[in-house]
């Protein structure tokens, strides 16, 4: 199998490592040329290419299956929106427009789109209901990855990510030193995002359906901050309620949504389908950085 990651950053590479340690080849595409030289020493084929630029994929080469996880830079919607809708259509365009265009189509997204539900269990059956202008953008882009152009003959896929950790983004500090809002975490370890995508092209599952990528247990933030204070050794960290925080001055209206907002995510499909978790829970995921601190 040949896999090109369109936007090959921090799950990324982490996903083409996975595909070439099985034998498969991985072409790694960034917009800059900055990072290429970590792709190859990975065993990646490294391409620099702008999604959103057509002339500049022409450079990569033909393939099985694309698998779209370009970032916005953590920039506005306007941004998110150039990058995950119209460079996702782009894309799709180039890619389908070919003599051998490839078979399958993931879509990396988030959890974020389904909105608030008052710390209530979500799956892919639930209705998605995205509250900021981001994430309205991510579930316009999901329409797109599954509404592929039936002259193109490939189907798309949606991996749904929640909460992404993992080397260097453990975000230890945070939680230790608080204060910490109430409410939940969905997360999914680094190298089981990049895993159940590898997992889902391996298998052939998936094709035309939304598929959430989160682990086995979402966790009160309260319960979580006192779990890595007590296995770190240190003293727990002060708790503040959402209107606690929302009593500040220095939220923007985004912020103040993402605080409101609470669900528990369900990875039910994802172990249907037969994929096993490297990282079930945070406890697992997070060993490594408790014991680094130490």
């Amino acid at each position: 199998m040949r896999v090109a990651i369109l936007g090959c950053g921090y799950v990324g590479r982490e996903l083409g490592r996975q595909l070439v340690e099985r034998d498969h080849d991985a072409i790694g595409v960034r917009r800059s040329d900055d990072g290429l030289e970590s792709l190859e020493s990975a065993g990646l084929e490294a391409v620099q290419a702008d999604v959103t630029d057509p002339p500049a994929l022409e450079a990569v080469p033909d393939v099985d299956a694309i698998v779209f996880a370009a970032s916005s830079g953590g920039r506005g919607a306007d941004a998110a929106r150039e990058v995950y809708v119209e460079g996702l259509e782009t894309a799709i365009e180039a890619f389908g427009e070919r003599e051998n265009p490839p078979e399958r189509l993931v879509y990396t997204s988030s959890t974020g789109v389904y909105g608030d539900h008052d710390g209530g269990w979500v799956d892919e059956e639930t209705p998605i209901e995205p509250t900021t202008d981001k994430t309205e953008v991510l579930a316009e882009a999901e329409r797109v990855a599954l509404e592929l152009p039936p002259e193109y003959g490939f189907e798309g896929t949606v991996a749904r990510y929640a909460g992404l950790y993992g080397p260097d983004r453990y975000r230890l500090e945070r939680y230790l030193e608080g204060p910490v809002t109430e409410g939940f975490l969905n997360m999914i370890h680094r190298d089981d995002a990049a895993g159940a995508v590898r997992y889902l092209l391996r298998e052939d599952l998936a094709r035309d359906e939304v598929v959430q990528v989160v682990d086995d247990e979402p966790v009160e933030k309260w319960a979580f901050a006192d779990w890595l204070a007590d296995e770190a050794g240190v003293e727990r960290p002060p708790k503040q309620t959402k209107a606690e925080r929302l009593e500040a001055d220095d939220l923007s209206e985004a912020a103040r949504r993402r605080i409101l907002t609470s669900k528990r995510c369900s990875n039910g499909k994802l172990r249907e389908l037969g994929y096993e978790l490297a990282y079930p829970t945070f406890r697992e995921g997070y060993r490594e950085a408790i014991d680094a601190r130490r």
